[in-house]
């Protein structure tokens, strides 16, 4: 096993804050396990059950002008929850920035100096307002070349201007095509990057080869495992379909990856699969991506448990 199999193993739960980086330009030097766990501005808020299980919070999303400028913070009173309780259990959180369909926003606004000199003063100015512990940039397809370049430069200036010891991740493609905008500059400059391995894989949305792909993939590009964290998803396709959805329509959702619902085939990933995953995780990268959290249950069936388990049984297996 790799030196990320070395937990901090509590009677539930891994835990860890993460060791703060020493200057703005080091990555986030950590010898635990990343969880890291995306929860929105929308629908329901997370349970401090569920958030002490994280290591790492993403509150999703605050949105880019093509300006430069952000559009205010969707109900700030949930991040603010958010920060209080995560905080005061160790954990970090993050504002992620931009999401799916905001790409055209990021081409403008990074593509000259001074509307990326406002989006870096913006987003400076929420971590700050907010007392965050980061930034996470969900530009998610720049394409190669000037795009590429403008990605590049854009996440270099956010980490010289961020506070000294504040983390910078992205979400990226799980593989090329797509991911392959991300210029290999950029690996320097991050922390870590959060592999979006699903919404992929032909009809089965996120199986075990499509994880194993995109490990490989960022792999053989030059990132190392200590900076890969591998995305699993809390939901189905063709629907979104929270995982909580489908196990309370058909408790047997939990142990298998796919299910009628309601007249439709939808693909996931069951407990096994998480743990599997999990495992892959430990073997290969430094942590386990979550979208979304509050999409889990909260009984024996619950997703973020079967990464707990999976992640005790390594460390006893190590004894």
């Amino acid at each position: 096993m790799t030196s990320f199999g070395r937990l901090l193993i509590g009677p539930v739960l891994v835990l860890a804050s993460g060791c703060a980086v020493s200057s703005s330009t080091s990555p986030e030097a950590t010898d635990t396990f990343r969880i890291i766990g995306y929860v929105t501005d929308t629908g329901p808020l997370a349970s401090e059950d569920q958030l002490r299980q994280l290591t790492h919070v993403n509150y999703a999303f605050a949105l880019p002008k093509a300006d430069g400028t952000l559009y205010e913070i969707a109900n700030p009173w949930k991040l603010e929850q958010y920060v209080e309780i995560a905080h005061a259990n160790g954990i970090k959180v993050l504002i992620s920035v931009g999401g799916w369909g905001w790409d055209q926003q990021f081409e403008e606004l990074a593509a000259s100096p001074q509307t990326r000199t406002a989006f870096v003063e913006a987003v400076t100015g929420v971590v700050e307002e907010f007392e965050l512990d980061g930034a996470d940039i969900d530009w998610e397809y720049p394409d190669p070349g000037a795009s590429s370049a403008a990605f590049t430069s854009l996440m270099q200036e956010l980490r010289v201007a961020l506070p000294a010891g504040t983390l910078l991740t992205a979400a990226v493609a799980a593989l090329g095509p797509n991911a392959d905008g991300v210029g290999e500059d950029v690996f320097g400059t991050v922390d870590f990057l959060n592999l979006m391995a699903y919404d992929g894989g032909g009809g089965q949305h996120s199986p075990m080869w499509y994880a194993q792909g995109a490990l490989q993939y960022w792999q053989e590009r030059g990132l190392g495992a200590d900076q890969s964290v591998l995305g699993v998803p809390f939901y189905s396709r063709p629907s979104e379909t929270p995982y909580r959805d489908l196990v309370e329509a058909d408790p047997a959702a939990a142990d298998v990856d796919e299910i009628d619902f309601h007249g439709t085939l939808v693909n996931y990933n069951g407990r096994e699969t998480i743990g599997r995953k999990t495992e892959l995780a430990m073997e290969q990268a430094s942590g386990i991506m979550i979208w979304t959290v509050v999409d889990d249950t909260t009984d024996d069936t619950s997703l973020l448990d079967a990464i707990h388990v999976a992640l005790e049984g390594a460390a006893q297996g190590n004894e």
